[in-house]
């Protein structure tokens, strides 16, 4: 008989939930006698209700995040109550926007409150039916005719100018993420962008002030975050992944999902060889059917083909946010797509840029290493993470400007509009409400 499972300590855990479209993934963290993040649980549990990052069946993705935590709870013997998730699906937008204040000749130096203030009107930018603002990001100020300020709080200036990278999403497809960790028996503690999350697991600061873009490799999308000068200055969704690849193997290869899952994970690569030509690999009929022979060669073709496309997409951001020739850090691969063997020399070969694997196992101790050797656990481990820094300002260093909250006359500005996550819980409360209305007439 397992222990009784006890209340988290609260200044002690956290929890991150990644949603994803082939595998559900709960991490708990905490806090070890050296400050240090440790890894004292995880559940893993495949995803059927979830298509390129959005929920498709609430029943399946609520019964496969039950089945995660109750993994994750056995295993760090405690309860989860809150929960960092993570959100992506191609219905993440990000959008480049600028943003004036004047001051006038005589006004003083330059405080948070203004920077707040600034920031503050992005979130009036007019935006499409059912979008929402997720976060403003500032890049950079421009305070009188002074460009490229990272900090302009203690300067003079009669006119301020922000330049802010600002993400959105519909808020539907977040409404039923919501809906499904509630239903679950946790409350949201915070939404978060998945590759800001996996770049806090696998990227450090170095790389992003020298430049780095970041590639998660899902199983329905593929998500890119672009870092330089220590600021996120880019992101982007392209709908493929490694479920895409799959789907290639099945057409090309005549054969079931399962068995192409299989083929691409044991025998997959992404750049044929020669020494492939006299290789094969045998699988087994469907009810009594004759077995199938398929060559390793034929399959690296296949998944070759599709991870070009893939790439082509990635290089095409990367030239497209002017950054391509600011990233000293190159590119960093992860996510699950990303264990595909040859994929390193690929992506250097398709996008002219040095590459590597992104594991998360830097940042974080006492997971087994089965657990940190694989980037697919990326951005579980991010949220994790994300999620000490937001209850406990643990190892806050910004990866960007303009996050702290001012004091003062910024309060007002700070409540002006509400979050994403704010906006989400009204929502979805307000449904709860009309519902038990209903019941009760």
């Amino acid at each position: 008989m397992s222990a009784q499972k006890s209340p988290p300590p609260p200044e002690r855990l956290t929890v991150g939930l990644d949603i994803g479209t082939t595998k559900i993934v709960m991490m708990i963290g905490k806090l070890n006698e050296h400050g240090k993040i440790e890894i004292v649980g995880s559940g893993t549990t495949p995803s059927t209700g979830v298509q390129r990052g959005m929920v498709t069946n609430i029943v399946h993705t609520i019964h496969a995040i039950k089945k995660a935590k109750e993994m994750a709870e056995e295993a760090a013997q405690v309860e989860v109550q809150q929960v960092i998730v993570g959100i992506a699906g191609q219905h993440i937008r990000s959008y480049h926007n600028t943003s004036v204040r004047m001051r006038g000749q005589d006004a003083d130096i330059i405080t948070e409150a203004d920077i707040h203030d600034l920031t503050a009107q992005m979130q009036k930018m007019a935006l499409a039916p059912g979008e929402s603002i997720i976060d403003v990001i500032p890049q950079n100020f421009v305070v009188d005719d002074l460009p490229e300020i990272k900090d302009p709080i203690g300067m003079q200036g009669a006119r301020i100018e922000g330049n802010y990278h600002i993400i959105t999403g519909q808020v539907n497809p977040a409404k039923n993420i919501y809906r499904c960790v509630e239903e679950s028996g946790m409350k949201v503690l915070d939404l978060v962008l998945e590759p800001l999350a996996s770049s806090e697991a696998v990227l450090s600061e170095e790389e992003k002030e020298a430049g780095v873009a970041l590639v998660d490799i899902g199983g329905g999308t593929t998500d890119i975050a672009i870092f330089q000068d220590g600021i996120i200055r880019h992101t982007a969704v392209i709908p493929f992944g490694g479920n895409t690849i799959t789907r290639d193997i099945m057409t090309g290869c005549q054969l079931l999902q399962r068995y192409s899952e299989i083929l691409k994970i044991k025998h997959g690569y992404a750049i044929p060889s020669q020494e492939m030509l006299n290789r094969a690999v045998t699988i087994p009929g469907v009810q009594g059917a004759a077995s199938k022979t398929i060559s390793v060669s034929n399959l690296a073709n296949i998944i070759k083909a599709r991870m070009e496309e893939i790439l082509e997409c990635v290089h095409a951001e990367i030239r497209n946010s002017g950054f391509s020739h600011h990233l000293g850090a190159g590119i960093v691969l992860t996510g699950g797509g990303s264990q595909l063997r040859h994929i390193r020399q690929l992506t250097s070969y398709v996008t002219g840029i040095d590459a590597r694997i992104g594991l998360p196992n830097s940042h974080v101790h006492g997971a087994p290493d089965d657990l940190l050797a694989h980037p697919k656990y990326a951005t579980s481990v991010g949220l994790m993470m994300m999620g000490f820094r937001k209850k406990y300002q643990i190892a806050a260093e910004p990866t960007h400007i303009g996050k702290e909250k001012p004091k003062g006359k910024a309060k007002a500005a700070d409540s002006f509009k509400p979050s994403f996550l704010d906006i989400i819980k009204k929502q979805f409360n307000s449904i709860l409400e009309d519902d038990t209305n209903d019941t009760m007439h």
